[in-house]
This record gives C-alpha cells, structure tokens and sequence, in this order.
C-alpha cells in the first residue's frame, strides 16, 4: 500500500524553508483570527524548526502575527523542566516567545517537570479547557527525525495505538526513557499541519516515508494525515535529494 499523496515544497536552502513555514504561520493566524477570532497552534522542537521561530521573531515580520489572539500549545515535550536545556519549552521561549508580544497566558506548555503520567493528564485537561473536548488546532508545525518519528511518537512506540486521548506519556524503548506527546487523532484533526525536513541526512528518511509502503507503526509521520485539512512538506534540496 502506497502512503497518501502528499503536498511537498522543495525549497533551496535551510533558510528558504524557514521562511517559507513563517509565511504558512503568518497567513495561517491571520485567516484563523479574521474567521474564528484566534489562532491556535502547536510548535515543535527540535533541530528542523528553529530558523523558523527566529524568522519569526525578527523585526522584519513579527508584527504580522496577530500574537494577542494567539494561543499557542507544544506537540510533544521531554520529562524535564522549563528551564533545562533539553526542554522544547526552552527552546521555543527563547528563540521565539521571548521576543513577541505574546502573553504567558496564551501559552500551555507540557508541565514536564512532573511525572509523565500526571504531565501528560494535565496537559490533556488544560487543552480541553481552552479548545473544547474535541480541540481543532489552526496550524501545527512538527519536524521529522532521521527515524521517522514526528513529535514524541516513535516507531514502534505505545502512543501509535492510541485513539482516545489527546495527550499521553510514551515510553520509548530505545531512549529507555518516557516522553510526553500529542496523540494521533489530535493531530489528525488539525486544520493545517506542516512538516519540516533538513538536510542530506534526512534524505532516505524522507524517500521512504514519501515513496515506500505505508507502515505506520514503522514510520510514524506516515499516521499524519489530517482527516479534514491540509498537510504540507517543506524540505531543502538535500533532503529531496533521493526523491
């Protein structure tokens, strides 16, 4: 069985992908406030979104997002705190959140610094709280490893089979360590999702997951196909190399 088709966009270089997934954020948030009054969106960390979220901090084009209306949630984090380098809060704050004028309380963060079973419970609750039972989120931006996992859904991972939640722990075998994540069906039923892919490194990941079987259990960026929205590659010559 053959993936879906997808929509992909061969871009020049690293920078033109990060400008490129700004332009889709940008437009992406005013169109969500102009029609629903706010924007809701989940970032990623990792290494693929950052000239994003700097992109989008510079003085250039960060007063083109509408950031009083804007609500923004994280796919996936690590069981760490806030403050620890390893944390995907940490790094969106940074490269990003610091930098506009964004109010702390329009930002739900995975409280990773506690255990990954009440983590993930909480955060599932304060998205139900803000977004409805059946949260639609505006646009998503997730990024892909060499693996072919996206947020903290691994191969092979308990998370794959999960369908009623919206956020779970999930403990990942080879890292011998608990992430917390977004939930497929969440995912799914995102209006925009883009995907980001950087580098020769990423090229066989990128030809297989695009042109190989699907197996969703083996690559779960495969499982990303939103049920009533659009889904976006954005990746750089390299990383198109092998298509």
């Amino acid at each position: 069985m053959k993936p879906c088709a997808a929509n992909i966009l061969v871009c020049r270089d690293p920078q033109a992908v990060a400008e490129e997934a700004a332009e889709q954020f940008i437009c992406a948030a005013q169109r969500s406030v102009a029609e629903r009054g706010a924007f809701f969106v989940a970032l990623s960390g990792g290494y693929s979104p950052r000239g994003t979220y700097k992109y989008l901090a510079s003085e250039a084009i960060r007063d083109q997002v509408p950031w009083g209306k804007t609500f923004v949630s994280f796919t996936d984090e690590r069981c760490v705190p806030p403050d620890h380098e390893e944390s995907n809060y940490k790094l969106v704050n940074d490269l990003l959140l610091s930098k506009v004028p964004i109010s702390p309380s329009n930002v739900c963060r995975f409280p990773g610094e506690l255990p990954p079973v009440e983590a993930a419970l909480q955060y599932e609750q304060v998205l139900r709280y803000r977004m409805g039972q059946d949260p639609r989120f505006d646009f998503i931006l997730l990024g892909m490893g060499q693996d072919t996992h996206t947020a903290s859904l691994f191969p092979n991972s308990p998370a794959l089979n999960e369908s009623t939640r919206l956020a779970v722990e999930n403990f990942v075998a080879r890292l011998n360590a608990y992430r917390l994540t977004l939930t497929i069906p969440v995912l799914r039923n995102a209006r925009q999702i883009v995907i980001l892919a950087l580098g020769k490194q990423k090229a066989s990941a990128v030809r297989d997951v695009l042109q190989g079987p699907t197996d969703e259990q083996a690559h779960p960026v495969q499982a990303i196909r939103p049920k009533n929205g659009r889904l976006l590659w954005i990746i750089d010559q390299e990383a198109a190399s092998e298509l």
